[in-house]
């Protein structure tokens, strides 16, 4: 149902079954796939592309332009998977010519008052609770979850799996299947329950905290903790992902 004080432009897509509230506006060149519902006082900026059975409530700012002093107005987006829901008052501003896009996978859940910077890649099931905030180009994995009050500085990657404790500062990469809290932000262990819960088995979970010892607990530089991961752990896939996240680095890894 599109109620009839929300302003639609005519130029707009809008799927089947898509419910849109009162005073809600959504601007020209706006996808919106089928089964969405965007819920009142909702603004949707040129440029989203919307997935299907999203949810997007009041408040919330979609595709605003870049807060970059670089952008001079180029045409990019800002991409939304399907079944993501996007609570009160967060936004999402589009990408610049950097990447020309940001980016949101399937199945997440974005709280409320969370800020997503322009040219930022969001993967699948991610969970970003209230106030989380990402500057630009930030590379972010698939299952991460990011607690209330937290800061990631741009061009931080984040790898799957992680979990970021709340109010936490990330001025570097975060590696694949761990926890990190503190000031300075510093390796927690393995993020065993979320793993747990997703399927990893106790002894995928040992071999995580065997592969981090060499890189956190081991007397090794970081070279050396790598070349003893891959021998000791080549037919893992896990250890792969985890030694190719280290060695394409560009801000350097919480220690």
């Amino acid at each position: 149902m599109i109620d009839s004080l929300a302003r639609i432009h005519p130029k707009a897509e809008i799927g089947d079954h898509v419910s849109i509230g009162p005073f809600s506006t959504i601007h020209e060149d706006v996808i919106i796939g089928q089964g969405t519902t965007v819920y009142s006082n909702v603004t949707i900026m040129p440029g989203a592309r919307i997935g299907e059975n999203c949810r997007i409530f009041p408040g919330a700012v979609i595709s605003g332009i870049p807060q970059d002093l670089k952008f001079k107005g180029e045409r990019t987006t800002a991409e939304i998977g399907n079944r993501t829901t996007i609570r009160e008052c967060a936004t999402i501003n589009r990408g610049t010519s950097a990447l020309g896009k940001t980016v949101i996978g399937d199945d997440c859940l974005i709280m409320a008052y969370c800020h997503v910077a322009h040219d930022c890649v969001i993967g699948n099931h991610c969970i970003f609770s209230n106030v989380a905030t990402l500057s630009g180009h930030i590379s972010i994995g698939h299952y991460v979850t990011i607690s209330g009050l937290t800061a990631v500085h741009q061009h931080c990657r984040i790898g799957d799996y992680a979990f970021i404790a709340g109010g936490s500062l990330v001025r570097m990469d975060v590696p694949p299947y761990i926890k990190v809290a503190r000031e300075p932000l510093a390796y927690m262990g393995i993020n065993s329950v979320r793993l747990e819960r997703l399927g990893f088995t106790l002894d995928d979970i040992n071999e995580l905290q065997n592969i981090y010892r060499f890189i956190f607990q081991g007397n090794y530089n970081l070279k050396n903790a790598l070349e003893k991961i891959k021998s000791n752990f080549a037919k893992s896939q896990e250890a792969q992902n985890i030694v190719s996240f280290f060695e394409n680095t560009s801000r350097g890894v919480i220690r």
